[in-house]
């Protein structure tokens, strides 16, 4: 396959002519080339038609305009490359007569050309740029860059006559105009650094914030959980006391059973006991009752709601789980209406607890209330009862989670 292309064995660079490999060899001192069946990257911005070489130029190019699409042309651009010299004046009639000036790339200066470099600039565009600029200042040659970067010869090495002597420009500014200057560069970098130190702050107060939340959170749902570990140990344990009476009155009975049939007596006849039972009956019945409290109530009310529905466990699981979703999201927010509001024609809270007897006053007795001709139910703010709401939750929990809620 034919070369497409100059390879620099000294750099490694791509170039597309025996001009190019010239300049190049001028400008670095580098000697050996070969020829290369790599073709030489053509990256045409999309945007603006911008060509890139590299993909150092992409990402440059990029950095300065904000442009990102690019379409790979290097196939439509490849063509065998031709290793003949270039005459240095066409079409001379008599190349003994004819005593074309000699060419050379400009001087420039080195430092900052190296930095150029470093910055990811090619060093034929950099050249010129600092060429052109006067060699002023970094500044200027990239300002320079930025203002021609669409021209067509940005890449092609600038050429002097050989005698051609260069002088940097004077600074046009005045000794005070370059020192208010200088001023207003330094006050515009002391408040740019201001200004970023300022969105740093907020980005960490931000990340506070967010910390902070996730810190409550999760303290929130450690109390919560240690809430539950808490009534799941007193139901164990009034569990256990109730197993031990049971145990200890069943003793008693065998024991009882046991000193009658010692003294010869015939077993005790339960019917017998009957007549007493009155006077019992009559000496409770003076007793004070002690009012069911608000967490017995909802009990009640629950296991009444399980029973006259008790052909569709599904149903009542779903309809324990909506109402602890409500009496969560009041817990959770308190201050949002939208949670301690809910309409009664809701299609989706009907079919789950508005249609289940018990449903509506398990709510109420968790504090809502019927407004609006009875068209919603509403905890007012005033009237959100943590203690209530939580003993609720305790409750709908225990109800979702023990299968013989409510079968006795």
């Amino acid at each position: 396959m034919a070369g497409v292309s100059l390879k620099c064995g000294d750099c490694g660079a791509l170039l597309r002519s025996v001009e190019e490999a010239q300049q190049h060899a001028e400008l670095t001192s580098h000697s050996n080339f070969s020829e290369s069946t790599e073709a030489v990257l053509n990256l045409v911005c999309t945007t603006c038609a911008k060509p890139c070489r590299s993909k150092t130029e992409t990402d440059l190019h990029t950095k300065r305009t904000g442009h990102t699409e690019f379409v790979d042309k290097t196939a439509e651009a490849v063509k065998p490359i031709s290793l003949e010299v270039p005459k240095s004046v066409a079409d001379c009639a008599d190349a003994s007569t004819c005593h074309p000036e000699e060419m050379v790339v400009p001087e420039v200066d080195k430092k900052l050309l190296e930095e150029l470099e470093a910055m990811g600039f090619p060093t034929v565009r950099a050249t010129r740029a600092l060429h052109y600029s006067g060699n002023a200042s970094l500044e200027a040659t990239i300002n320079w860059i930025v203002e021609h970067e669409n021209d067509c010869d940005i890449d092609q090495m600038p050429l002097i006559p050989v005698n051609t002597k260069v002088e940097v420009p004077k600074p046009s500014l005045t000794p005070e105009e370059l020192k208010a200057k200088q001023q207003e560069l330094r006050e515009k970098a002391r408040k740019k650094k201001e200004e970023e130190e300022k969105r740093m702050e907020r980005e960490r107060e931000k990340e506070r914030i967010r910390v902070g939340k996730e810190l409550l959170e999760a303290k929130r749902i450690e109390e919560e959980n240690e809430r539950k570990r808490i009534l799941a140990l007193r139901k164990a344990e009034k569990e256990e006391e109730r197993r031990a009476r049971e145990k200890i009155r069943q003793k008693l009975e065998e024991d009882k059973a046991e000193r009658r049939r010692k003294l010869g007596l015939p077993p005790e006849d339960p019917s017998a006991v009957k007549p007493s039972a009155p006077v019992v009956e009559e000496k409770k019945s003076s007793l004070p009752v002690r009012p069911a409290t608000k967490a017995e109530q909802m009990r009640e009310c629950l296991r009444s709601l399980k029973q006259n529905h008790k052909d569709d466990d599904a149903k009542v699981k779903r309809a324990f789980q909506t109402l602890l979703t409500y009496v969560g999201n009041v817990v959770r927010n308190p201050a949002e209406e939208k949670f301690r509001k809910i309409r009664l024609s809701n299609q989706s809270f009907h079919e789950r607890v508005g249609a289940l007897q018990g449903g509506i006053e398990f709510l109420e007795l968790c504090g809502f209330e019927k407004i609006e001709g009875g068209e919603f139910l509403l905890i007012p703010r005033d009237k959100v009862d943590m203690a209530v709401l939580n003993s609720a939750g305790a409750e709908l929990d225990s109800a979702i989670k023990n299968p013989f809620f409510g079968v006795l």
